[in-house]
């Protein structure tokens, strides 16, 4: 049952409209004891409730849905009798996504707690006891319900999206919403409720293109219709901030991965007028990394979203700005300025430009394989696609890193997962927990010396993905398998082709920086100054670069916000000097 010593969930005349924080406890003293010390921290700002059994736990949260009441976290202890904690989280994910989740452990339950939070999407354990609670429970959530109260207050029927299933367009839409947090409803044409917000907003559901996204418009006066936006509205509609608050700044980043997020968490702090422009959303390839393990001070792994997430706040905290859905196309330098320039024929003007663009997967040839792209093949994680493949048979492309990570993220809900890779083996390529985990599953199969060679659809015309066509590359033979959703992460080409012409780039497109550079006398070609290149800096001065972008660089995400950071401390060396 909930507790009503501490708030009844079912008594509307308590409900104040504070966000709700659950804690879930089978012991009832320990239960006590956990409300006890939530009520005496933050009792004036959220309500507090108890529960002393999953099930309890989850009518509760049902009824909080149900209503429209946030829930900002839930502390599930581990070890509970019919449903433990880690189920409980899993399921209060679905109904409130946005909750920060806290398991409850003994010392003797911590290797436990940590498999768990590797295997499912949890912000943090707590071992009890936890005296003094000032030390070792507060900061936890103090943190926690920060970054709870930094998401925007959107409620999720105020964006919703209206589309077919296998429409590539679709895809691209939710997955822009789902990688920029914002929350969304999605309905498929042809249902009842799609059809009646089409009439409502004066559409026809028969002739209308689609996807159509119902939004909060800029301004007053209702909801907002888009039919088939691009990236650039949508943000515009949805809170994401699109255009550039001053004329002129210090430093201009372009790309928001982890190099650009660092370099602008380092520049901003530090008082240089900065900005960020990010095409699609701030993370990069690491923002759709279900798990990473290796990053220096997280220890029980990290989300790539999580990190994305913490990132982007402490930009936001130090004051640098952030344009979402810009897409750059050239870059000029004149004087001491250069200037950026957007593909509306906008542009943002700096005196010093880092380039941070990282890389883009690699793209799959053969019949039929660029058709199916977004209507069951996939670039990347695709997070909005993995609900889908529940108890499915999925494949994924690919032999690093990123490829493991998706298939032991997809195979906690997909019926089997089948790991493609041209090579002999997927050791040489992928860091060896991975391979460890990869190996413990026992619904993942690794298939070497294979690759994708066409992809063909079904027969009903609908136009999405039913099978593909593997080749053994020893034996050259080729057979046809049942496919609906395939996860591709091959190679990585860097996202410079607007850089043509403008400064050095190596034969793969790399930009190329200081010690690298073709040298004439000691310096680039046309290079202006008396000194040399920094070490980060391009054959245009004042124009540097960091991450995956830059030529011969460590494809990591400690080593990108290094060098983030790094490029930096050369901008001031360079204002300085200018």
């Amino acid at each position: 049952m909930v507790d009503p010593e501490v708030e009844p969930v079912v008594d509307e005349r308590r409900a104040s409209g504070r966000p709700v924080l659950l804690t879930v406890d089978d012991d009832p003293a320990v239960s006590r004891a956990v409300a006890r010390d939530l009520r005496r921290r933050y009792g004036q700002e959220y309500r507090v409730l108890r529960a002393e059994s999953g099930a309890d736990a989850l009518t509760a949260l049902r009824e909080l849905a149900l209503r429209g009441e946030p829930v900002a976290a839930v502390l599930a202890d581990y070890r509970m009798p019919q449903m433990d904690g880690v189920e409980l989280l899993e399921q209060a994910m679905d109904l409130f996504p946005t909750a920060r989740r806290v398991l409850l452990t003994a010392y003797a339950d911590t290797s436990a707690a940590i498999r768990a939070i590797n295997d499912v999407d949890l912000d943090h354990y707590l071992l009890k006891p936890w005296n003094p609670p000032e030390e070792k429970l507060y900061p936890v959530l103090d943190a926690l319900l920060e970054s709870w109260r930094a998401i925007p207050a959107r409620p999720a029927d105020e964006v919703a999206v209206i589309g077919d299933r296998w429409s590539a367009r679709s895809f691209a839409v939710r997955d822009f919403l789902a990688r920029n947090e914002v929350p969304y409803r999605w309905l498929l044409a042809g249902q009842p409720e799609a059809d009646r917000l089409l009439s409502a907003s004066g559409h026809d559901a028969a002739t209308t293109r689609l996807p159509v996204v119902l939004a909060p418009g800029p301004g007053p006066g209702g909801p907002q219709v888009l039919v088939d936006p691009d990236d650039t509205a949508l943000a515009d509609h949805v809170g994401l901030s699109t255009r550039p608050q001053r004329e002129f700044y210090d430093l201009a980043i372009v790309g928001g991965g982890p190099a650009g997020l660092g370099a602008a968490v380092y520049g901003a702090s530090e008082g240089l007028r900065t900005v960020l422009v990010e095409e699609h959303a701030t993370g990069g390839q690491a923002g759709q990394s279900s798990r990473i393990e290796n990053y220096l001070g997280f220890p029980d792994g990290l989300s790539g979203a999580q990190l994305a997430d913490r990132a982007r706040r402490q930009v936001a905290k130090f004051g640098a700005e952030t344009l979402a859905a810009r897409s750059v196309t050239g870059l000029e330098s004149a004087g001491g300025a250069h200037v950026v320039r957007f593909a509306d024929g906008s542009s943002v003007a700096a005196h010093t430009v880092l380039l941070a663009t990282g890389v883009s997967y690699r793209t799959l040839e053969g019949p039929g394989l660029e058709e199916f792209t977004g209507r069951g093949i996939y670039y990347g994680a695709a997070l909005s696609e993995v609900g889908a493949c529940a108890d499915e048979d999925v494949f994924v492309v690919g032999a690093a890193n990123s490829a493991g990570q998706s298939a032991v993220n997809l195979a906690r809900s997909a019926r089997s997962v089948t790991l493609l890779v041209r090579g002999p083996s997927i050791e040489a390529s992928m860091s060896a927990y991975l391979v460890e985990q990869i190996r413990a599953l026992g619904n993942v199969a690794v298939r070497t010396c294979t690759e994708v060679v066409s992809a063909r659809g079904d027969e009903d015309g609908e136009g999405h993905l039913r099978s593909i066509v593997l080749r053994d590359r020893q034996s050259g033979q080729e057979h046809e398998v049942p496919a609906t959703h395939v996860f591709v992460f091959i190679g990585a080409a860097p996202r410079t082709a607007w850089l043509e012409g403008t400064l050095q780039r190596d034969a793969h497109g790399f930009v190329v920086a200081g010690p690298d550079l073709h040298l004439e006398d000691g310096r680039p070609p046309g290079w202006a100054l008396e000194r040399a290149p920094y070490h980060l800096e391009t054959s245009v001065p004042g124009v540097f670069v960091a991450g995956d972008a830059r030529a011969d660089s460590v494809k990591r995400v400690a080593s990108a916000v290094g060098e983030g950071a790094m490029a930096v401390m050369l901008v001031h060396r360079y204002l300085a000097q200018s």
